[in-house]
């Protein structure tokens, strides 16, 4: 929208790269076929490109065999594939309490319906959790360990390589929620012992809304969420074993697929080192100002101390809703306010009673627009305080 300053990032990015809404503009005037469902040469394009961005999107994250990539609708999407596909009746799982909803419920169902026994690791104010923790909450049946590898709430990165090890060196699997971090923060697999990643496609990674993905270690078999036609085996009455069909029931978003390509070719071509200090250096500039403001509160890692682009704080007493409406209808600054799909996260960092108005910054975010936020925070706090 003309005009809008958008610090709503951790949500879904915006703007995208011209190249990802071309991509899908040629895409729909070209090659809008059914990928993998015929060999004329509109569906074997569909179907290359679908390809070419499991190839470019393994190379972001260092993924041997592209085809160990399946693609899914969101983050949301691969997560319950993950869970719901890989944990069985009477398994051990452990999480953080600052986890997002979208691993939280599929647990719980888990919990409520398959005896699965659950332990959440308790974080500090700040979302940081003590690896002794982590390590002491070891059962014999544990058989998955689920982290975010940065909090939606308070932009603090996990530890995911050393997590990681002590997962390897306690042959329990890890799955990573990458929702913030995919585009924004380097990411190994290998190095960092990760056996699936769940990534959005929408948001770090610049494609369109309807995107996203999930890499399984090539030693695991998941159930799969979804049972359907995959255009290969079709004499068969079981769902495929090979890759990724065996995931990928049901005709691909083509179209948001080639745009998400290009998104991944800019985080490539950018880096995503470059992506992240860009961010992180308007993150300071912003929670700076915000914290030289009489009666504002900020979430999370303090000033210096490295987190993504995400800032969430508090006016006083104010209501969160209501800061993130005279923000909008006032100053056209769009950000977000609420609980954001994490209660246990605001639980941690005190902010249950009345949540947060969160501020994300992506990389297209210009410091005119960090310095025009902390000028209306300034404005609706003198309002406040009077």
């Amino acid at each position: 929208m003309k005009g809008v300053m958008y610090f709503d990032q951790a949500a879904s990015s915006w703007p995208k790269p011209p190249a990802v809404m071309d991509a899908m503009m040629q895409c729909m005037h070209e090659f809008a076929a059914n990928p993998g469902r015929g060999s004329h040469q509109m569906a074997v394009k569909a179907s290359r490109i679908l390809f070419e961005t499991r190839i470019n999107t393994a190379r972001l994250f260092g993924i041997r065999n592209p085809n160990d990539i399946s693609f899914a609708l969101n983050t949301t999407h691969a997560l319950n594939q993950a869970i719901k596909g890989y944990v069985k009746a009477g398994d051990h799982v452990i999480c953080t309490n600052i986890e997002h909803n979208s691993v939280r419920r599929p647990l719980e169902y888990l919990r409520a319906t398959a005896q699965v026994e659950l332990t959440y690791i308790p974080s500090d104010e700040q979302g940081n959790i003590r690896l002794d923790e982590l390590k002491k909450a070891f059962q014999s049946n544990t058989t998955l360990v689920v982290v975010n590898h940065s909090s939606n709430l308070m932009g603090t990165i996990m530890p995911v390589g050393e997590i990681g090890e002590i997962c390897r060196a306690q042959g329990v699997r890890l799955l990573v929620d990458a929702a913030q971090s995919a585009g924004i923060l380097p990411i190994d697999v290998a190095s960092m012992n990760i056996d699936m990643l769940a990534f959005p496609g929408h948001k770090g990674l610049l494609g369109p809304q309807g995107t996203g993905g999930l890499y399984i270690h090539t030693d695991i078999d998941l159930e799969p969420l979804l049972h359907g036609g995959t255009g290969s085996q079709s004499e068969a009455i079981h769902q495929p074993t090979v890759r990724p069909d065996r995931y990928e029931a049901g005709t691909q978003n083509t179209v948001g697929i080639a745009g998400l390509n290009e998104g991944v070719k800019f985080v490539l071509s950018e880096t995503v080192e470059k992506i992240h200090e860009k961010e992180w250096r308007q993150t300071q500039h912003l929670m700076e100002g915000l914290l030289g403001i009489a009666g504002v509160t900020v979430l999370g890692p303090r000033l210096g101390q490295n987190k993504t682009g995400i800032v969430s704080f508090n006016i006083s007493d104010a209501d969160s809703s209501e800061v993130a409406f005279i923000l909008d209808q006032s100053f056209q600054i769009a950000v977000r306010s609420g609980y954001h799909c994490t209660p246990l996260a605001h639980e941690a960092a005190g902010t249950l009673a009345k949540g947060a108005v969160r501020a994300s910054i992506g990389y297209f975010t210009t410091d005119h627009e960090v310095e025009a936020l902390i000028d209306a925070v300034k404005e609706i706090q003198t309002q406040y305080a009077k």
